[in-house]
């Protein structure tokens, strides 16, 4: 819904609104985590727009391409999951290489489950049992 939101924003923006653009992210350089769909990629989008070189990450290299292309210009994939240190080294590397500093970071990465509002029978039958 938020990437859908997201793409009529940016569709329903006019050439006047495109002159508008203050860049005034010019010369900075952005990572954001998780930046192959909905929230990150967007918000990928709009940093490049306003000017900034940005690093995306994903674990999915294919996705991971995909959301390169359609930024287009101004980014770099770089395959990792966040929750890997080694993938976080190779991620500061190669930033450091290609642009020297990191000037924003938009940890955008995340994992999330449905779970009930309240306690679970299963769940308090746990909790019971591991406290007792």
């Amino acid at each position: 819904m938020i990437e859908r939101e997201a793409s009529e924003l940016e569709s329903s923006s006019s050439a006047a609104t495109e002159k508008e653009m203050t860049k005034k992210l010019e010369g900075k350089t952005a990572v954001i985590t998780g930046g192959t769909e909905g929230i990150g990629l967007a918000t990928a989008k709009l940093f490049v727009k306003e000017g900034a070189y940005v690093f995306i990450t994903g674990r999915r290299q294919k996705e991971l391409d995909e959301a390169v292309k359609a930024i287009g210009t101004n980014v770099s994939g770089v395959q990792g999951d966040v929750a890997q240190l080694a993938d976080l080294d190779r991620l500061y590397e190669t930033v450091a290489k290609v642009k020297g500093r990191i000037d924003i970071v938009f940890a955008n990465a995340g994992v999330g489950e449905f779970v009930p509002f309240g306690p679970s029978p299963k769940s308090i039958s746990t909790n019971y049992s591991t406290s007792m």
